[in-house]
């Protein structure tokens, strides 16, 4: 097991003095960075003029009517064959009490789950979470598990009938208002900082020019179509980015280096490709900010539309993560899973040792030492002793080392003990 320990670390070694980028590693996480980016600003955009968020519109419009059909009682699914019914079914079968649908508010998992327990509405005013009563709603289930259960059903039943707009707005053939991104809540507690934002007629011209806060901001932008469904287009040149990244980096340790296959999986311990993640990630985030700096024409609010949440939250999070490996604040969960799998590793290795092992001549010896042991836990004198040595030199076919009695032969000066 030692041996193979020490083969493990030099294997380590090797591998670690491989584990830096070089000017191709480099090159081609720009490259897939700029990629990303080409995608994002020709396909992303706003959510007005974005391709790609009318083809997640249309993806999340079939989820919904898909998700309908298999949750609404007949006769009502039959009649199901536009997304406005099925949200329309949704709505009437996922009643909830805390929706306040025309700002982005905290509803999440946990505080819609206390809103229906406590028949509370909560939401974000002025930077303070405000908490109304609002009419009795009575949650299914007859314990707290049952209740707790049938609480996040409704919430995610609910979600799916607010994914996609309401009723109204989608039965006028509109696109509507869905729901906010993952922790996109969290800009209504940012009142501050003053933001030019450009009124315009409906000629497209610039009637006058207001200030305000990031957070009235951030509801503008929902409200002009930057949602849940606008999200998921977003995270499409960030996915593309990080895969084809991880894609080279796989090919090149496999083939060029030739490192064993399971060493090529691209998790984040390896450092150059943390490093390859984080530069790919900011070539993709820089052009998004040129883009929306260029297009935006000095306000704020397209400015903020034309910016790619998705993939600043991403490469925000590579350069904490990256930060906290540098400084030694590593991810002991994953520390752990590693030591587990090296001690595996080296259990492996001794069973297979194991089982090479001859089991019966095995047993058959640990029998004759076991019945030697025994002889000797009853000896009681050295006459006894040299009677079970010679005994035992017997047993195991050991050639003595002299020949006859023992002190005669000892007595003679021309002999000489032989061992073999």
């Amino acid at each position: 097991m030692n041996s193979y320990i020490e083969n493990n670390n030099e294997n380590r070694r090797l591998l670690q003095a491989r584990n830096k980028c070089d000017r191709y590693d480099y090159l081609a996480a720009v490259a897939c960075g700029a990629i990303g980016g080409i995608v994002d600003i020709f396909l992303v955009g706003t959510p007005k003029d974005s391709k790609l968020t009318a083809w997640t519109d249309q993806q999340v419009d079939e989820a919904v009517k898909i998700f309908a059909r298999k949750v609404v009682d007949s006769p009502k699914r039959d009649k199901i064959n536009d997304v406005a019914t099925a949200i329309g079914c949704l709505e009437d079968k996922y009643r909830i009490n805390y929706d306040q649908r025309y700002g982005p508010d905290v509803i999440g998992l946990f505080f819609s789950i206390l809103n229906q327990f406590t028949s509370t509405a909560s939401f974000v005013a002025n930077g303070k979470v405000i908490t109304i009563k609002t009419e009795t709603y009575e949650l299914q289930g007859h314990n707290f598990i049952a209740k707790l259960f049938c609480g996040v059903a409704n919430w995610f039943g609910h979600i799916m009938s607010d994914i996609a707009g309401s009723t109204g707005s989608r039965g006028n053939d509109g696109r509507g208002t869905g729901i906010v991104m993952p922790f996109y809540e969290l800009f209504q507690f940012c009142n501050f900082g003053k933001f030019n934002i450009q009124i315009k007629n409906k000629e497209g011209e610039i009637v006058k020019t207001i200030q305000q806060d990031l957070a009235t901001l951030a509801v503008r932008a929902f409200e002009n179509g930057y949602d849940f469904r606008h999200g998921l287009a977003m995270a499409i040149p960030v996915i593309i980015t990080d895969l084809s990244i991880r894609l080279i980096w796989s090919i090149r340790k496999y083939f060029q280096y030739e490192i064993p296959l399971k060493e090529c999986i691209p998790t984040g311990k390896h450092e150059d490709l943390r490093i390859m993640l984080l530069f790919g990630n900011g070539t993709l985030c820089l052009m998004d900010t040129i883009d929306a700096g260029i297009q935006s024409g000095g306000c704020a609010l397209v400015f903020f539309m034309r910016l790619n949440l998705v993939a600043w939250f991403r490469f925000v999070m590579l350069v904490l993560k990256e930060v906290c490996i540098r400084v030694g604040i590593t991810n002991t969960l994953q520390d752990t899973i590693e030591a587990y799998k090296q001690i595996n590793e080296s259990l492996v290795l001794y069973l297979k040792k194991l089982e090479s092992i001859d089991i019966e001549l095995f047993q058959k010896e640990t029998k004759e030492y076991t019945e030697i042991l025994n002889t000797f836990s009853n000896i009681n004198s050295e006459k006894e002793l040299n009677e079970a040595l010679l005994a035992i030199y017997e047993k195991l076919g050991i050639k003595k080392p002299w020949e006859g009695d023992f002190n005669e032969f000892m007595s003679d000066k021309s002999k000489r003990l032989v061992f073999e």
